[in-house]
């Protein structure tokens, strides 16, 4: 009798014994995998932390950008404000058609086209230009670092003499962008800074039914962003 309860009793101890080292172990398990996370999780909360920093400090940069384009803006208008004063002399591009956009922040030089293409052409009538240089030239002085926009335009006429080179007059207003793009690129503009926009005969500023009218919307513009 007693020899079984002996028995018994070993029993009992093995399998508590047992019991207890399995909790250990899972202890352990659990012990393991919350250090992991915790881990990770300081992980996230310190590259939180250093995104939060960088942001403000990218936030403070913008927030100065804003400031200088904006007293840009202003002393532009009080410029204009002045008797006498014109677009070009405030904003120094003295060539073209200036124009200056005080709500949306823009400068626009317009170049008609009979100034850089011949009809029909996506080639500059020379191997230089002085109007594209003397833009680069003010561009390089005042605005340096601005986004630069130079958009095409054409009148509403179909294409007819060159209709092998163009498919229609989007695609021709497409390659005169891009040729001042490139012209202005070469001359020492970085490309992240500008960027040639198409418009075709979609855009015009003048009739379309008239000779004078055609010839204003045949043009490329030079768009500076002052914000």
């Amino acid at each position: 009798m007693q020899t079984k309860k002996w028995v018994v009793f070993k029993m009992a101890a093995v399998v508590s014994a047992a019991v207890l080292l399995s909790g250990c172990t899972n202890w352990q398990k659990k012990y393991k995998s919350l250090e992991v996370e915790h881990q990770n999780l300081k992980g996230l909360y310190e590259n939180c932390v250093a995104s939060l920093d960088s942001s403000s400090g990218k936030q403070n940069e913008l927030s100065q950008q804003l400031s200088q384009c904006q007293t840009t803006v202003e002393d532009l208008r009080k410029q204009l404000s002045q008797k006498g004063a014109t677009a070009s002399s405030a904003t120094g591009f003295e060539v073209g058609e200036v124009s200056v956009d005080e709500k949306a922040g823009t400068i626009t030089v317009t170049l008609e086209n009979t100034i850089l293409f011949a009809p029909g052409s996506a080639k500059l009538k020379g191997t230089t230009s002085s109007e594209l240089n003397h833009i680069y030239g003010v561009i390089q002085e005042r605005y340096a670092g601005k986004e630069i926009d130079v958009v095409g335009h054409t009148d509403s006429d179909p294409i007819r003499k060159t209709k092998n080179l163009w498919q229609d007059n989007w695609e021709l207003s497409a390659e005169r962008a891009l040729t001042v793009l490139r012209y202005l690129v070469n001359q020492g503009i970085p490309p992240k800074q500008i960027r040639a926009v198409a418009c075709g005969e979609s855009r015009p500023v003048a009739s379309n039914a008239t000779p004078a009218g055609k010839a204003k919307n045949r043009r490329v513009e030079i768009v500076v962003h002052m914000r």
